[in-house]
């Protein structure tokens, strides 16, 4: 279980569990504070808990047990429209019958606010967004992404210091995907609102967070800012989870404070560092990123390691290639390398070695 350490943050999860049946737990014991103005992402497959934690924080859920508090206040038992808390969806949840303005405003009528406090914080909230223009349109007479700016500004509208976003751009094609993961951030930085965002998508995740929570089976494996989480991996589910990662089975052979010497499979010795093994005879897993990995070793500092490899499969992606090796008996061994001049072209067949720094690669639980 991961914990956050204090419970004096803004947004604080407190032992909470969630069953829908009485007997399944989809959400285990989750201990979770995250911090005024910050930007966490509820990262994880689909049946993880993380659509369920943030249904829980929105009100559309009642935790089974435990806390969940917001700037302090016991938000457990308080319904949804009486949280203060903004919300935008994947399909964007506008009303089809009204103008832009309207939707923007309809949370503000709620609020019994003025005629004239409405029209100001509206027109503020889509100059925010850059859809002013926009204001007596209907949603039907938008794109996907202009709809989703929308929605963005109708959760902004009435300033909440909480919003909530799952999956909000999984509609979006992916060019206009990774335009709007830029415009949320910016808007994040310039407003320092909370958000918790919930997606399946790593890169997304990456790109946008301050912190990630990366769930599995209802409980979170690593809590971490995106560097760490992708550089650091605490285990080999959040290793394969973020990003691409090349795996090596072997055998911990002996095992010190900083670094561990494994036996791969095909007899080779290697060093890593551990970090989720207890001692020697132990069965691990290697964890390398495919970038970490040169195909010249005589480019790397002395005392490197260097397997040899046969190419199985290059292709071109434009800015660089991905190349499929077989290395140490696994056939699915990457490596990613840009495309700069005097790149070679390998052809699958061929022999050559390859090389990282120990430090470069985890001894990693075996599951």
């Amino acid at each position: 279980m991961v914990r956050a350490g204090h419970d004096d943050g803004f947004v604080v999860f407190d032992h909470v569990q969630k069953s829908y049946d009485g007997e399944t737990l989809v959400v285990k014991d989750l201990d979770l504070s995250i911090g005024k103005g910050e930007f966490l992402t509820m990262l994880g497959p689909s049946g993880s808990g993380k659509t369920t934690c943030l249904m829980m924080l929105a009100g559309f859920e009642t935790a089974t047990h435990g806390d969940i508090r917001l700037a302090g206040r016991p938000i457990n038992h308080i319904p949804p429209h009486r949280r203060g808390i903004g919300m935008v969806f994947q399909n964007y949840a506008l009303f089809p019958h009204m103008t832009v303005g309207e939707n923007l405003s309809f949370p503000l009528e709620v609020r019994r606010m003025s005629r004239s406090d409405r029209e100001a914080k509206v027109m503020r909230a889509l100059d925010m967004v850059q859809m002013g223009q926009f204001v007596n349109r209907r949603p039907a007479q938008l794109s996907g992404g202009q709809q989703q700016r929308i929605a963005l500004a109708r959760a902004l509208v009435f300033e909440p210091e909480l919003v909530l976003m799952d999956e909000p751009l999984g509609a979006l094609d992916k060019q206009l995907r990774e335009h709007m993961q830029f415009e949320i951030k910016h808007l994040h930085d310039r407003l320092g609102v909370t958000v918790v965002y919930v997606t399946h998508d790593q890169g997304e995740a990456l790109t946008m967070s301050d912190r990630i929570a990366v769930f599995n089976d209802g409980r979170i494996q690593q809590l971490a800012p995106p560097q760490v989480l992708y550089e650091r991996p605490d285990n080999s589910f959040v290793a394969q989870f973020i990003g691409e990662n090349n795996r090596l089975e072997g055998v911990v052979e002996q095992l010190g404070p900083d670094r561990c010497t494994v036996r791969l499979t095909n007899g080779e010795i290697i060093d890593a560092a551990p970090v989720n093994v207890r001692g020697a005879g132990e069965r691990t897993v290697i964890s390398i990123r495919p970038e970490r990995v040169e195909f010249m070793p005589e480019r790397l500092p002395p005392g490197a390691h260097t397997l040899e490899a046969e190419v199985l499969e290059f292709i071109y992606m434009g800015d660089m290639f991905r190349t499929r090796l077989r290395v140490a008996g696994s056939d699915n061994f990457v490596i990613k390398s840009r495309n700069s001049a005097g790149q070679a072209r390998l052809r699958p067949g061929e022999t050559l070695r390859i090389g990282w720094l120990a430090e470069d690669c985890r001894a990693l639980d075996a599951a």
